[in-house]
């Protein structure tokens, strides 16, 4: 990916631990690299089809003088996150921030911090048999989509499904989404969790009746199995209401683990239940 660079911005602003840093201020320099796409730029020498360097390093500048943190760290997270949220063509960003004058008390060029923030695209199931179904699939898309770090994308269609695992209920109505966001899978996890609670969410028994149910499908092509988060969510191959609906959204999203595409993935379901 192409990169744009900014190298050794200085920028006098009020972040430190100490009370007379917040109040004096200090010298910070900083540096970012933006990764975007820039061949249309320069195939036709239009900056619309660019980031503006100069105003990046303005919109930089103006950040972290308006704003007061304790860690260098933290003026790196919201900084990074704000050009991000603001340059839609630009996909990651590394950011560096060096502070010259840490008071240590020791002989020493710079101290700092350098983090790389990037969009991650995920896929995320949700289903429903209890209550209003349908309220309850609006109200956890609309949730999310008012998620600072967070864009839905595409929304399948609701469908019908029978309950899957053997447990007498009434049918579900289930889909599937893609999402762009800045949230680790992690901290994907725990907001889908906060927006189950919302709706109430009880988990009494496996695979049993619930007012609202998301699952993390894919998250990039990373293979993730912890205690917590197994991605690509486990049996999915196996699921109608899951290969459906993305089979509509994604249809060739290739699993990184099967190695066949979402539509594949449905015909050869559907070919079984014949």
């Amino acid at each position: 990916m192409d990169q744009i660079i900014i190298d050794g911005l200085e920028i006098f602003a009020n972040h430190g631990v100490f009370p007379e840093e917040n109040r004096l201020g200090q010298k910070f320099v900083v540096s970012v690299v933006l990764y975007l796409d820039t061949r249309r730029a320069g195939k036709s020498d239009d900056l619309e089809q660019s980031v503006n360097y100069g105003e990046v390093s303005q919109r930089i500048t103006d950040f972290i003088q308006n704003h007061t943190y304790q860690l260098i760290e933290t003026v790196a997270e919201k900084t990074a996150e704000d050009l991000l949220l603001h340059y839609s063509m630009v996909q990651k960003v590394q950011f560096r921030i060096e502070k010259p004058w840490a008071p240590v008390g020791l002989p020493l060029r710079t101290v700092g911090i350098q983090i790389e923030r990037e969009w991650h695209t995920a896929y995320v199931a949700f289903g429903s048999n209890l209550g209003d179904k349908k309220a309850y699939l609006d109200q956890a898309i609309e949730g999310l989509s008012k998620t600072k770090g967070c864009q839905v994308v595409r929304v399948s269609d609701y469908i019908v499904t029978e309950p899957y695992g053997g447990v007498e209920q009434e049918e579900f109505l289930n889909g599937a989404l893609c999402l762009r966001t800045l949230l680790t899978s992690d901290e994907l996890l725990d907001r889908l969790h906060e927006l189950e609670q919302d709706a109430k969410r009880e988990r009494i028994v496996r695979w049993g009746p619930r007012t609202l149910d998301l699952d993390i499908l894919f998250y990039d092509d990373q293979v993730i199995d912890t205690k917590t988060l197994h991605v690509p969510h486990i049996d999915l191959q196996n699921r109608d209401f899951v290969l459906k609906p993305m089979a509509q959204i994604a249809p060739y999203l290739r699993h990184p683990v099967l190695n066949q595409t979402m539509e594949q993935l449905w015909a050869k379901l559907q070919e079984q239940g014949q």
